[in-house]
């Protein structure tokens, strides 16, 4: 029979916000730069948010085309449609949106300079990029013409786009948080990503027997659920994700996946020892910040697995979607992650 799935106390994995692992400390994430006014933050610089903003300032200021977004905000448009418009469209609704590329990719070589500048990221070499972002067409252009710009500027940085699906790096993530009983005993274990407007949910195989560095790890079964669309309030929210979940661990059973009692969850915001989230939770469905506690409301709600209640730790989900990339950055001795969602996520890292 397998073993209980809680860490051991000398074990520092498994615990919520852990930021020393195995070879590597998390010197910082959720970091908040100030604009100089004071007015917002740095990083709403560069997320998803702002691109559409600058796009949707375009289409404001068009003189001699019709707008080939018709009367849609550009908030609502999704990315497909971007693309085709970058790729295929009129020259000059094409030149629309490759203006507002370009105004974007300005706008991220300068936020990169800007973390570059704090004392939390000194000697970054290398800085993965994830998020819904980078997997489309505009998207990817904007992070090479920043990436041009800051090569340009010596600043002496790399910017990398996740290998990956960037929506499955907020679960395969969590391989490296994995306290020792569940690497052991175990083959699978579930995992959440938490976002301002997506809620994903999976069963990921470790696969640690196979290559130590978590780099052989997969996605086993996978649910989403748009909550933006919906808007639930919070006990909304929390029902129908501990529905997911065990609608998930249902189907571990029927595939007789060795399935651990552990749910890692990956969302915004600043995590405090407990699992309670501190700050940075504004764009997720209901008030989840302090003193609400989602691991404990959650456990609640979930089946028992393997006749054992179901451990359930969280970690800031920008952390987690880095450290799915942890591979690319070995040879580095310092990196970060940005992450360009709704907001824009951060987290840097030292390898040990």
């Amino acid at each position: 029979m397998a073993k209980q799935a809680t860490p051991k106390s000398s074990d520092p994995r498994g615990r919520h916000g852990a930021m020393r692992l195995p070879g590597l400390s998390v010197d910082s994430y959720n970091l908040a730069i100030r604009e100089p006014d004071g007015e917002g933050f740095v990083g709403d610089r560069a997320s998803q948010t702002a691109f559409r903003a600058l796009l949707d300032h375009g289409r404001k200021r068009r003189r001699t085309c019709k707008d080939p977004f018709g009367r849609k905000a550009s908030i609502e448009i999704n990315k497909k449609t971007i693309d085709l418009v970058m790729v295929g469209g009129d020259p000059d609704a094409a030149h629309l949106v490759h203006v507002a590329v370009e105004e974007y990719a300005q706008r991220l070589a300068g936020v990169v300079r800007c973390f570059l500048a704090q004392p939390e990221w000194e000697g970054v070499e290398g800085i993965v990029l994830g998020g819904g972002l980078p997997e489309s067409k505009f998207g990817g252009l904007a992070i090479r013409r920043a990436t041009r710009e800051l090569k340009e500027a010596r600043v002496g940085v790399d910017l990398q786009v996740l290998h990956h699906d960037p929506d499955e790096g907020g679960l395969l993530g969590w391989v490296h948080l994995l306290p020792e009983d569940v690497r052991a005993h175990h083959d699978a274990f579930l995992a959440v990503d938490v976002g301002g407007t997506n809620l994903r949910c999976g069963i990921v195989e470790h696969r640690l027997r196979q290559k130590k560095d978590g780099s052989k790890a997969r996605l086993l079964e996978h649910m989403q659920w748009r909550h933006a669309d919906d808007d639930p309030d919070r006990g909304e929210a929390i029902a129908r994700l501990a529905g997911m979940l065990n609608g998930l661990a249902a189907q571990a059973r029927t595939l007789d996946i060795r399935l651990a009692p552990f749910a890692g969850i990956a969302c915004p915001g600043q995590i405090k020892a407990d699992g309670s989230i501190r700050q940075g939770a504004q764009n997720l469905p209901g008030d989840w910040e302090y003193p609400f506690n989602l691991p404990r409301e959650l456990r609640k709600r979930l089946d028992r697995v393997d006749g054992r209640r179901v451990a359930v730790v969280l970690h800031n989900d920008a952390v987690v979607q880095g450290l799915s990339a942890r591979n690319l950055m070995r040879k580095a001795k310092r990196w970060g992650v940005l992450t360009i969602g709704t907001g824009l996520g951060n987290a840097s890292y030292t390898n040990t």
